[in-house]
């Protein structure tokens, strides 16, 4: 039986054949495109299963492992993402059933995985998070996605919108505090972390703005990490590419709170959510297991 890992996005989507050994896994037939997700339901589901019909091949025997972001009712694979603009046309709609109708398979060959779940499981199994019986991952780009891993079992932990500061996680963790602190505090328009490293931008400010973006990372991070008893920490996402220049200043905060552990960058990249999505197909889980953590 051949395995397909997908990864869709808000704008994007990657499918790919997926093949594990031992504790490594293998990816092959690799496609992807970008996707207007504003359109109409169908315009949409056409073009997530032409990529995923690239990936499968001529294959009559597979089953395919979807990675999604939330909100989302995973089980039943129906959406309930709404004002967010991306999917908009979908919900409420038995997403899963409209694939499978699409891609003329069953139901249930198709699984559905929240993203940052997959991304942790991915690395987990293969990746950045083999040496953890307990960890957090954390995505960071224009959000924040979140998993914790306890044993065995990966799920969802919906912390962007954890009380932080004075608002949410996500206000302080991503993509739009960059923007708006060069803004606020150097009146400089920027699209994004990479013009930081560019060597035309003044170091010292770059430098001040990852020193705070560290330091938040580690005040956000402690009080799960001490409640979950974590072991270490999966960075992933754009933001983790410029790792070097904050995780220094996080790893110095969670040391003088008593809490150093290791913080492992992804290796896997946007492989790991493809793996992460088809391990539900190895390794079911009890759902009341789930609900337990």
């Amino acid at each position: 039986m051949k395995l397909i890992g997908v990864d869709i996005g808000g704008s994007h989507i990657s499918a790919a054949e997926v093949r594990f050994q031992g504790r490594s896994a293998q990816i092959s037939n690799f496609y992807e495109a970008d996707v207007d997700t504003f359109g109409n339901k169908a315009a949409i589901i056409s073009a997530w299963s032409e990529v995923i019909r690239k990936a499968v091949g001529e294959s009559h025997d597979h089953k395919i492992g979807v990675a999604m972001p939330g909100p989302y009712d995973y089980e039943n694979g129906i959406s309930l993402i709404k004002d967010q603009g991306k999917m908009a046309s979908l919900y409420q709609l038995p997403v899963k059933d409209l694939l499978a109708e699409n891609l003329g398979i069953q139901s249930e060959q198709l699984a559905f995985t929240n993203d940052a779940e997959a991304f942790l499981s991915g690395e987990s199994y293969a990746g950045a998070g083999k040496e953890f019986q307990h960890s957090i991952g954390i995505t960071l780009g224009t959000g924040l996605g979140s998993a914790i891993k306890v044993q065995d079992v990966v799920k969802d932990a919906k912390l962007w919108t954890a009380p932080f500061r004075d608002g949410i996680a996500e206000d302080y963790l991503g993509t739009a505090w960059f923007k708006r602190r060069a803004l606020e505090k150097y009146t400089l328009e920027i699209s994004g972390v990479k013009e930081l490293l560019e060597p035309d931008f003044d170091q010292e400010f770059a430098s001040e703005l990852f020193t705070e973006f560290g330091r938040a990372l580690g005040e956000f991070l402690f009080p799960y990490l001490i409640r979950l008893h974590s072991e270490g920490v999966v960075l992933g996402g754009k933001i983790s590419l410029a790792g070097e220049h904050y995780l220094p200043t996080t790893k110095a905060y969670l040391e003088t709170l008593g809490y150093p552990v290791p913080i492992n960058i992804s290796v896997l990249g946007e492989r790991a959510a493809l793996i992460g999505a088809c391990l539900p197909f190895l390794n079911p889980v009890d759902p009341h297991e789930i609900e337990s953590i």
